[in-house]
């Protein structure tokens, strides 16, 4: 099914992703992938040392799993141009191995750029854990198609 055209985008629609849980394997995946081999995500003996007392994922590593949800909501499948920009990240709270997590997405607003032959669209997004806390919140900048004449 494809996504959501520009046009059937409105301002105060929400979408609550499906959850995945952070894993062990996740953290280490990611690592390799950015080179990120910091002590709190992946020496255990270190991190039980710290303010959070066991490992946690990397902030980015819950960023990118909360992307890859809001993707597999379908609604920007085949749309969706361009991720044009990231504004106003927080890093809330910690994600834990064993974790599971959830993105909640809310058009803030819609601007029609004709020139590309689509618009613009300015998404609230909080990710949050199986208890329902936000971990991480910020908006997403992203550039989506016109529906087709």
């Amino acid at each position: 099914m494809p996504g959501l055209y520009f046009e059937e985008f409105t301002v105060g629609q929400s979408v609550i992703t499906t959850g995945r849980t952070i894993s062990e394997d996740a953290i280490f995946s990611f690592a390799g992938l950015t080179g990120d081999y910091n002590q709190i995500h992946t020496d255990a003996a270190f991190a039980s040392k710290t303010q959070f007392g066991q490992r946690i994922a990397h902030g980015l590593l819950g960023l990118s799993v909360a992307v890859g949800l809001i993707m597999r909501t379908g609604l920007l499948e085949g749309t969706v141009l361009a991720f044009r920009e990231i504004q106003d990240w927080k890093f809330v709270k910690p994600f834990f191995i064993g974790d599971t997590v959830h993105a909640v997405l809310t058009i803030a607003e819609t601007k029609a750029l004709p020139r590309i032959g689509g618009g613009a669209l300015v998404a609230a997004v909080e990710v949050r854990n199986q208890k329902d806390e936000v971990c991480q919140k910020g908006t997403l900048n992203l550039l989506v198609l016109s529906k087709p004449k």
